[in-house]
């Protein structure tokens, strides 16, 4: 029961007032239902941008509520996601209270929603709004008190900023992510790791073709020449360390062993074909294989 006067006497008179329309409950107890986060992300005192661009600024800005969606979410769906968000921070709030410190309003927790797609209609109703001075198009902000935000994917400016959430994208903007993540260098780890993620994912789907909807055969379709290429590169992958296996083989059949000096060796002697490589690893003397590679 609060012991506050304004709460008190608010009570009382909306009951008074409200009675005659229905049944009136004061102090009564909500038990909302469990709610789970998508991602909440909290980024490390000392975290710095690994090259995420516009995924990276959000990540970074403080306590992050993620929430991917396949298809534009509906109005209660983003009610929802609200819903988390005031959980979160109020729980944050809770513990800044327990420990007697201050919570500043922009260490708050904020919402991203990620659509790939947001209609007219929606950004009019919830009053999403750009902020071109601070974020590129596609970024629609909610009100500034509120802490959220709404990513429609489809109208993110095509650039390598936007490219790790262009990736959670539909159709030809999906598709085009693909073929920028897939033209990136071999050596990006970010490349690498994604290409390892869409493949044991596509791989774990497959398995569960009769289950699978419209929407995850044309995620799949999408995610294809990723995959096809991640499959080419193991193969040659397989085959060039098959190769090397061969070479030292040789080598160590002829010397005993191969050392740093003759590791470089192998790898000169493996742009040449099996047919090049092999009377030189067995004819020539290891004086005469540093000499001439």
């Amino acid at each position: 029961m609060s012991t506050k006067p304004h709460d008190q006497f608010a009570k009382q008179f909306l009951e008074e007032l409200l009675a005659p329309l229905g049944e009136v409950r004061t102090n009564q107890e909500v038990r909302d239902e469990t709610r789970f986060v998508d991602v909440l992300f909290t980024p490390a005192p000392q975290a710095h941008d690994l090259n995420l661009g516009l995924l990276g600024r959000i990540a970074l800005m403080n306590t992050a509520l993620l929430e991917p969606f396949r298809n534009q979410p509906s109005a209660t769906e983003i009610r929802n996601c609200f819903l988390k968000l005031f959980a979160v921070i109020a729980n944050a709030q809770r513990k800044a209270k327990r420990e007697k410190r201050r919570l500043a309003e922009d260490g708050l927790a904020r919402l991203w929603i990620i659509s790939p797609s947001v209609s007219e209609t929606l950004l009019v109703n919830f009053e999403f709004k750009l902020d071109l001075e601070n974020w590129p198009s596609g970024v629609y902000i909610f009100q500034k008190g509120f802490r959220g935000a709404i990513v429609a994917v489809n109208e993110l400016p095509v650039t390598a900023e936007t490219l790790w959430l262009r990736i959670l994208g539909r159709g030809e903007t999906q598709r085009q992510a693909v073929s920028e993540l897939l033209a990136l260098p071999e050596s990006n780890s970010l490349r690498q790791n994604t290409l390892r993620l869409i493949t044991n994912w596509r791989i774990i789907s497959i398995q569960q073709t009769d289950n699978l909807t419209e929407d995850d055969r044309e995620l799949i379709m999408n995610l294809s020449q990723a995959y096809q290429q991640w499959e080419e590169t193991t193969i040659q992958q397989g085959v060039q360390q098959e190769r090397r296996q061969v070479v030292e083989n040789l080598l160590r059949y002829r010397f005993g062993s191969v050392d740093e000096e003759m590791s470089r060796v192998v790898d000169s002697l493996l742009r040449l074909s099996p047919e090049d490589f092999t009377p030189l690893c067995l004819q020539l003397t290891r004086e005469e294989l540093l000499s001439m590679f």
